[in-house]
């Protein structure tokens, strides 16, 4: 029998439901609607609900094994989305330096900082002292070529895949009085509303989307997609206050201002991808691309909903 006092069992058994709904779902409609035939709609949807499951089933086993294996999880996560991000960019010769010095020496020094929980240096190592010596190995490289669009581009990849989704990982050493050691449970909270978000906003769009939000930006998004998920998901982070040290109205409050930075990290991120001629980042997740079309969301919400939680409960 699972234990019902225990927040995360209840979770995980909700998430486990909900993506055992959404499987019968998307068998049901395979065969009655796409009569067994490709259809790329409900391909997709199944491909997305099948990639849920391992998702959902890597980051329970992560938790179970607790802080350092989360720390270390989300590290990895950010080598891998580093590496997408400056794949896809125009580096030269010159940029080893800088390039070595993100992977092997600004992300393993900050994620060390967060597991110390050094917060006073962490939280300017990347922002201060990355960002000044990054463009310095650069610059010693001698090569002036594009130097300010090369520089810049490696400071904003190790600011987005490192600095800004490490803020996940640094909810673990939030002191909220009275909810000391509940980090894991933030870090449920804000994944499940943040990519509720992007998933609500995708079905709303494929049922009511009719007015695009932005075409040459991302041509799938609405405005009927980006209210109805907002809308459902802030109903959902309300709903799921009970894991939180928030009121249902606090916890609405929070997901709304996460799931709005959620969709602009979105935006953002998909204006990089239309610059660079791609579609997607990558293909490690099937029906998802890559990993940070699926953080791109979570990298900058993550920070907002840090520091909001930081400044008003600690």
């Amino acid at each position: 029998m699972p234990d019902l006092d225990n927040p995360f069992v209840l979770l995980f058994t909700g998430l486990g439901g909900t993506l055992l709904f959404a499987s019968l779902v998307g068998l049901v409609l395979r065969h009655a609607v796409a009569k067994g035939q490709p259809n790329a709609v409900i391909d997709n949807l199944v491909a997305r609900v099948n990639a849920w499951w391992w998702m959902v089933g890597l980051l329970g086993l992560v938790f179970w094994l607790g802080r350092d294996a989360v720390i270390g999880f989300f590290a990895l996560l950010s080598f891998l989305a580093l590496r997408e991000f400056l794949t896809i960019t125009d580096t030269r010769r010159g940029d080893h330096q800088a390039l070595l010095a993100s992977f092997f020496l600004c992300l393993p020094v900050h994620y060390a900082l967060i597991w110390v929980d050094w917060y006073s240096l962490w939280s300017i190592l990347v922002p201060v002292y990355g960002f000044l010596l990054l463009p310095i190995l650069a610059a010693l490289s001698g090569d002036p070529k594009r130097f300010l669009t090369r520089a810049a581009t490696i400071q904003w990849g190790v600011m987005v895949a490192v600095y800004c989704l490490s803020h996940l990982p640094a909810l673990l050493d939030l002191r909220i009085p009275g909810h000391e050691g509940d980090g894991m449970l933030l870090i449920a909270f804000l994944i499940l509303v943040v990519q509720g978000s992007d998933v609500l906003q995708y079905v709303w769009g494929k049922l009511l989307g009719r007015h695009k939000l932005s075409p040459t930006l991302s041509p799938s998004k609405t405005w009927e997609g980006l209210i109805g998920g907002l809308l459902s998901a802030t109903a959902l982070g309300a709903a799921m206050s009970w894991i939180t040290p928030f009121t249902p109205l606090q916890a609405a409050g929070l997901a709304f201002a996460s799931c709005v930075m959620g969709f602009f990290g979105g935006l953002v991120l998909s204006a990089i991808k239309r610059d660079r001629g791609i579609k997607d980042w990558g293909h490690l997740i099937e029906g998802h691309g890559g990993m940070l079309d699926r953080l791109d969301s979570l990298c900058f919400s993550a920070p907002i909903f840090f520091h909001l939680v930081r400044y008003f409960w600690t």
